[in-house]
This record gives C-alpha cells, sequence and structure tokens, in this order.
C-alpha cells in the first residue's frame, strides 16, 4: 500500500449460526489485518477494520476461507441482525435468516438499512425495532417495517403481513427494497421515507 492510497472500512462477522462466534483462525486472521489499528464492535454483530481500498478483493477471498462474511460500510442494507437460534436450525428458520441475508445483505440503499430477524416470540434479534423486521411465529414468518429504535423517537415496526411462507416473504422484502431504492431520498432512513412515502402506499404497492 502506498502512503496515498485510500482506505475503506469494512464490516466482519462470523455470519449466521448458533450464537455470536468467533474462532481462533478467524481471531488471529483478524489481528493480522489489524496492526496496531483498534478493532471496533458496533450494536449489528459486526467488526470494523480499514483496509487498502486495493486489498479489499483478496481480503474479502481470505476471510471468506475461514467462515467470516465481509460486507461494506456506508449506504448499504446491513447484514441481517438475528437471534441465537437455541432451538434449533430448522425450528427457529435459521435457513430462512441466511437466504435474508444472502439475498440482500450489502445491497445500495439511499440510506443504511437494517434488517433484523428472530426465530420466535421472545424477539432476542429485536426485529420490531429495525428497519425491517422478520418473527417466526409458529410455522410462518411475520414481516414488519419502520421500526426505529433511537431516542424520543423510538417505536416498533408496523406490521405489513402475517404468517407468510419463505418465497412470499423473499419477494415482499424484494419489493420493499426496490421502492426504497428508487423512491427513497439521499440518506433518509427507512423509518422517515416510510413515514413520508406512507405505509399505505407501499404495502398496496407490493401486496398487489
Amino acid at each position: 500500500m502506498t502512503e496515498t492510497e485510500k482506505n475503506v472500512k469494512l464490516a466482519v462477522n462470523g455470519g449466521i449460526g448458533f450464537g455470536s462466534k468467533l474462532n481462533a483462525k478467524q481471531l488471529v486472521l483478524l489481528a493480522e489485518y489489524l496492526g496496531d489499528e483498534e478493532l471496533e464492535l458496533t450494536t449489528f454483530q459486526q467488526l470494523y477494520i480499514q483496509v487498502a481500498e486495493s486489498e479489499v478483493d483478496a481480503i474479502t477471498k481470505k476471510f471468506n476461507e475461514v467462515g467470516l462474511s465481509v460486507y461494506p460500510v456506508g449506504n448499504y442494507v446491513k447484514s441481517l441482525r438475528h437471534c441465537n437460534f437455541c432451538k434449533g436450525e430448522e425450528q427457529e428458520g435459521m435457513p430462512v435468516a441466511k437466504e435474508i441475508n444472502r439475498r440482500i445483505a450489502g445491497k445500495p440503499v439511499p440510506f443504511t438499512l437494517r434488517p433484523a430477524y428472530t426465530g420466535c416470540p421472545i424477539g432476542c434479534g429485536e426485529p420490531l425495532v429495525n428497519d425491517i423486521g422478520v418473527l417466526k411465529v409458529r410455522n410462518g414468518y411475520d414481516l414488519y417495517i419502520g421500526g426505529y429504535a433511537k431516542g424520543a423517537d423510538a417505536r416498533v415496526g408496523t406490521l405489513v403481513k402475517a404468517q407468510l411462507q419463505p418465497e412470499e416473504l423473499y419477494t415482499l422484502i424484494d419489493k420493499i427494497l426496490a421502492v426504497f431504492t428508487e423512491h427513497g431520498k439521499k440518506r433518509e432512513p427507512f423509518s422517515r421515507f416510510v413515514n413520508r412515502y406512507g405505509f399505505d402506499t407501499l404495502t398496496a404497492q407490493v401486496l398487489d
């Protein structure tokens, strides 16, 4: 890396699994790229590191080889915040959470968007206070949008539709992101977009 080369921030985590865990190989590799820098841990189950822009592809490949997932930082969909899947992969819908993350994490949007998932009504993944929230209830998935977790404006999201099956859920989330991408203003948080655009207007478009 030259002295003038640009650094970029990457978000790293251990992917979606049982608990928020990192193993020894993953920690050693992270330490290799930290140098004297500090490791920043976010509230969204991500670690932030700074790397040279020219090394992003190579570092991403190395991290993937030890089971670390790498995402861009900025105006993108964040990786899925999730619960710890304490009752088992199939029972709490881990395959569905993985597929949601695969489809949407890292997509460019007008402003950082925070999706969350939880595998039971206890709600450890806090889906109701994030931009897009999925709650597994019995044999279906309830989809909420417009939650907000910060300050005096904090509020729970509004139910879009209950008891969705996986393919219906994926399609609805894709449509919601498409509307936000097309009609959201630059640096407009998703919760504000829902207020401005109108929950009823948005849902009428995606549920038709």
